[in-house]
């Protein structure tokens, strides 16, 4: 990984690596409340309780996916961080391109996508002060690279891919984790550019402009997506008429991971 970053990369210094880990967001926040500095990077060869989005789990065998998280110290209130998401998906589309020629899609909110199966998925997560003001945020990133068809679970076998699959290649590692982090450092210098950063996300947002189904609960409402807003929230017109942000829940895309 150091010999694929250029020798001004900022954050050179501050990478750890681990052969097994529980989580990789998980011992960044432990150490972010110890006191790690801004751009400290965890990357781990095995999760053995890798985390998503809504609580579920991220299957995270030895040596066949990056399982990494960085860790940032933005200066600025909580409202001021809405995109961070939205920043990174985006970030994520040009590291993959870069490594591997593939350009994914975004699947809204946090889901990176290539030909309808993920590939790879994001988990940020903010510690907050009593003010609102951001004491740290980490940034955990996921990608399938050398799995093979029959390595997926079962549960997930339908709706998953990796580079590897995509690209008929087998995927070194290093070079993907390198572009990643080349990437996120760019991302944290230009995070404040709020405009183009959006820009951006809904250039790579596959939902836009599709049908989709929003579950909450036992709830489920079907609509159109028609854009992402300055806070990072999928605009959503329901079949009742309604045009409505959507901020929070599942949205399933018709055509995608088994919705019809």
């Amino acid at each position: 990984i150091l010999a694929n970053l250029p020798d001004t990369f900022p954050w050179k210094s501050r990478i750890h690596h681990f052969d097994v880990i529980d989580s990789t967001n998980t011992r960044a926040k432990k150490m972010a409340a110890e006191g790690a500095p801004h751009g400290t990077v965890l990357i781990a060869d095995q999760q053995t309780g890798g985390r998503g989005r809504l609580g579920r789990s991220f299957h995270s065998p030895a040596g066949r996916g990056i399982y990494l998280s960085v860790i940032l110290r933005p200066q600025c209130h909580a409202s001021e961080l809405m995109h961070l998401t939205c920043a990174t998906g985006a970030a994520m589309c040009d590291a993959v391109e870069s490594a591997c020629g593939i350009r994914p899609g975004i699947k809204w909110t946090n889901d990176l996508v290539f030909q309808k199966r993920k590939l790879g998925g994001i988990l940020t997560e903010l510690s907050l002060d009593a003010s609102g003001n951001v004491a740290y945020a980490i940034i955990g990133i996921g990608i399938n690279c050398n799995q093979s068809a029959g390595d997926f679970p079962l549960d997930i076998a339908d709706i998953a891919s990796s580079l590897h699959l995509c690209t008929s290649q087998t995927i070194d590692r290093a070079t993907v984790i390198a572009a990643i982090l080349i990437a996120l450092q760019h991302m944290w210098d230009t995070l404040e550019d709020v405009e183009s950063t959006l820009l951006r996300y809904r250039q790579n947002c596959i939902t836009i402009g599709q049908e989709i189904s929003l579950v909450r609960g036992d709830e489920i409402r079907h609509g159109q997506a028609l854009d992402v807003d300055e806070s990072g929230a999928l605009v959503v017109r329901f079949d009742d008429g309604q045009v409505q942000p959507v901020q929070s829940g599942e949205v399933s895309i018709r055509g995608m991971y088994g919705y019809v």
